[in-house]
């Protein structure tokens, strides 16, 4: 079974199928679930330093920061699912 990758952003990628939700990182329930995923230990931050642009919720329950703009990674999304 082949897996389709997503790019989200510097050289890192996630498997298509297995992200819920990509989201902003500005509201306070987003900042509540990036804070609860790091004291649990599920956050992974691929921001290299940069802001965080995009939160990638993923079904193992992993919340994965990005610097790429969430509608960004979104517009990747629906490519590679029409493709």
């Amino acid at each position: 079974m082949e897996q389709v990758l997503l790019n989200v952003g510097f050289g890192n990628t996630v498997v298509v199928e297995r992200i819920v939700a990509i989201l902003s990182p500005n509201s306070s329930p987003m900042k509540r679930v990036k804070d609860e995923a790091r004291d649990e230990r599920r956050l992974i931050d691929i921001t290299h330093g940069r802001k965080t642009r995009a939160i990638i919720i993923m079904d193992s329950n992993h919340v994965v920061l990005s610097a790429i703009q969430a509608e960004t990674i979104s517009n990747r999304f629906e490519s590679l699912a029409k493709g």
